[in-house]
């Protein structure tokens, strides 16, 4: 019978506090069917406490680390020991291979997803940590997440859709089916020493279907450009001035919202007129030489003490998000007073004129760090193309100014 007891524990641990000798507890019947142990330890700044699980093999005491105590109660260090750890034992298999047998919850799967796509430094993993946060609370954050039915799945994102977030009811099953999937993955991921078991056998949002792609088209002709530009320069309504500098870089540059709007002062190096990024959403380094218009623009730029080239509004400490750029684009363009874009458009606004201006599509789909697909891009070629990039920036600053100046023109006119 178990001889340990939460009173046995306490004066244990005073006992060490006392005299600072170190103490070991046992729970459970000893050898052959191993024991559960609380190793007290008197350290410089203060007392630890471990829950070990032990059995001997070969005559020789083999222990593998449970818990801490108190943060895991006798009752639960018990627990674990029996489910995870003496079948092994009596079996006579080592205690080092144990895994935890419990299955995950909904939660477990849903926060280690996210933080796998932190550690992949996945720019959405913030948006996804908060769209599954949502989703677990109404699943049912502890219920184990192989119970997860697709029909429940399915209730959650009918809602969303029937009131016209068709995006969002996308976004929700895509958040959905992608954390099971890692999670069926993960477990079985040989590379992963300590896997949390989840044992899912279907993904239950597999078998949902997507939202049908709709494939934007939409770019600004000269004449557009040339007045969203300058209508960013001089905007006729108050504006947190480092969203229109930030759309300004966007549009002479044609890089990723995300990555434009988290430019630190880091990134510029202001002698060679390069922006540079270390990684980015192709989990590629990317640099690029900026146009002189744009160049002109960073540098007159104060970055606020975080370093921030364009900081949030509301929070210094952060660069403005790329939602809120999106969000000041479609404010003023509801308004009429810009022409009806997006960001992402002003990205194809980019592709179409700067091609328009005589820029090879290579080097285009360089300067925007598109993946090239061809064997030789991928294994090979390890040129920068920098002189190339710069011959190119310079041929669309020329450009620019050009449409800037016949804009100038129209409006003297």
């Amino acid at each position: 019978m178990p001889s340990l007891t939460d009173g046995a524990i306490r004066h244990a641990i005073k006992r060490v506090q006392f005299t600072g000798r170190s103490e070991t507890l046992r729970d459970g019947e000893g050898r052959g069917v191993g024991r559960l142990l609380l190793v007290i330890r008197q350290m410089p700044k203060r007392v630890t406490t471990v829950w070990m699980a032990q059995q001997y093999r070969e005559n020789r005491p083999i222990k593998a680390k449970i818990g801490d105590y108190p943060s895991m109660s006798l009752v639960e260090a018990r627990e674990i020991f029996h489910r995870d750890y003496a079948d092994l034992i009596q079996k006579g298999r080592s205690i080092r291979l144990a895994v935890d047998t419990q299955p995950g919850t909904v939660g477990d799967l849903f926060d280690g997803y996210a933080a796998y796509l932190k550690r992949a430094n996945k720019s959405s993993w913030k948006e996804a940590k908060k769209g599954l946060d949502k989703i677990a609370d109404t699943l049912g954050r502890t219920r184990p997440a192989r119970e997860i039915e697709p029909d429940e799945v399915t209730e959650i994102i009918r809602p969303i859709y029937e009131r016209g977030a068709r995006s969002m009811a996308d976004h929700v099953r895509s958040y959905v089916r992608s954390a099971y999937s890692w999670a069926m993955k993960s477990e079985h991921d040989y590379r992963n020493t300590s896997p949390r078991r989840f044992r899912i056998k279907v993904n239950p949002a597999a078998g949902i279907p997507t939202e049908p792609k709709i494939v934007g088209t939409r770019w600004l002709r000269e004449t557009e450009f040339a007045a969203l530009y300058r209508w960013l320069e001089n905007p006729s309504t108050p504006v947190h001035p480092p969203y229109t500098r930030a759309v300004r870089i966007l549009m002479l540059t044609g890089q990723r919202v995300e990555e434009i709007a988290c430019l630190h002062k880091d990134q510029w190096d202001a002698q060679q007129r390069i922006v540079d990024w270390s990684t980015t959403k192709n989990r590629k380094p990317h640099a690029i030489p900026v146009p002189e218009i744009a160049a002109e623009l960073i540098d007159s730029i104060i970055p606020n003490k975080h370093g921030w080239l364009f900081p949030s509004a509301k929070d210094p400490e952060r660069p403005v998000s790329h939602q809120t750029l999106y969000a000041f684009m479609w404010r003023h363009r509801d308004r009429g007073m810009i022409p009806h874009v997006t960001n992402r458009d002003l990205r194809r606004t980019w592709k179409t004129l700067a091609g328009q201006a005589g820029i090879s599509k290579e080097i285009r789909d360089r300067l925007q760090n598109h993946t090239l697909q061809d064997v030789s891009s991928k294994s090979y070629d390890r040129w920068t193309y920098m002189p190339e990039k710069r011959a190119a920036m310079e041929t669309w600053d020329a450009f620019v100014r050009a449409l800037l100046a016949r804009e100038e023109m129209r409006r003297a006119a």
